[in-house]
């Protein structure tokens, strides 16, 4: 299957004469998002092409080039669809745009976990390795000929996560997704003050037009954005609080990850537990830096 010329109709959401969102369903929801669409008088890029992109079998004009935000399963899809494209990720999540193996790497999962997500990834993600893909680092400008693009690093999520500048007031956030979920940081590539810096540094950024690629989608103005991104910030510290609370009693991360501090307990995925444990075990790796817990017996922890 290669990319068709496609018109989307009213799931193409335009903010300018340059830049247009390619909405997922109800909008943007796991397992889709919303993809911006960039088209300059040289080239034209895709950024995170989503499922929906490659169920359309396209987008509204040719692509020269896919930019990955970041190593994750949901904005890879299309990388294989828009195979004469040029293929773009921060060096630190090139691996994931490589090979299927460089992308479980950063997740962490059991054995048996891993074998089950390399299946869905290549059957429900429609992953396609692409070897060629390029590495650009923070700051980098693509240009478009009459208007540039600007990645910004934004790690914690994954090591590589990035936003992007968009000449013309936008800003696409990614998976700063400012939803009531919260941040996400259960990936071994993941870093908690990493992600708790990027929400500061993102605090300074000025746009007209700001993109979520889950839930959100477009936010428009900077003082909604920013009471959006304070509750969004406000969930690392009420995850740690909660925490706390439970280490009244000594307990061991399992303990943690059984007790779910991130999904509801109905959730039912294969790595609910994965991520709990990573996310429980950053967390107390801060409180024991703050003096707020001590192990009192080997992997047990208590608050102090």
């Amino acid at each position: 299957m290669s990319a068709r010329i496609v018109d989307w109709g009213e799931n193409e959401r335009k903010l300018t004469d340059s830049v247009s969102v390619l909405l997922g369903p109800t909008p943007g929801s796991y397992p889709s998002g919303n993809s911006v669409l960039v088209r300059g008088s040289s080239e034209s890029i895709l950024i995170d092409p989503s499922v929906t992109v490659v169920a359309e079998g396209g987008a509204p004009v040719h692509v020269d080039a896919v930019v990955n935000s970041h190593g994750h399963e949901d904005h890879l899809p299309g990388n294989g669809l828009f195979s004469d494209a040029r293929v773009h990720i921060h060096e630190e999540d090139l691996p994931a745009a490589q090979s299927l193996d460089g992308l479980l790497d950063i997740f962490g999962f059991s054995d048996e976990v891993r074998a089950e997500q390399a299946i869905s990834f290549a059957e429900e993600m429609h992953y396609s390795p692409r070897p060629d893909a390029q590495g650009f680092t923070d700051g980098h400008v693509f240009d478009l000929g009459n208007l540039n693009v600007t990645a910004m690093h934004l790690p914690g999520h994954t090591r590589g996560h990035s936003g992007f500048h968009i000449d013309g007031g936008v800003f696409f956030l990614s998976d700063i997704d400012l939803t009531g979920f919260g941040p996400y940081y259960g990936d071994v590539w993941s870093d908690l003050d990493q992600f708790e810096q990027s929400l500061i540094d993102v605090r300074e950024v000025h746009a007209d037009y700001y993109v979520t690629f889950h839930q959100k989608g477009v936010i428009e103005g900077r003082e909604t954005f920013l009471t959006m991104l304070d509750k969004f910030h406000s969930v690392i510290g009420r995850r740690h609080g909660e925490m706390l609370e439970y280490l009244a009693e000594p307990r061991t991360l399992d303990e943690m990850a059984e007790h779910r501090f991130v999904y509801r307990p109905h959730v039912d995925i294969p790595f609910v537990e994965t991520v709990e444990k990573r996310t429980a075990e950053l967390h107390v790796a801060r409180m024991i830096d703050r003096s707020e817990v001590a192990e009192v017996d080997p992997g047990r922890f208590q608050r102090t």
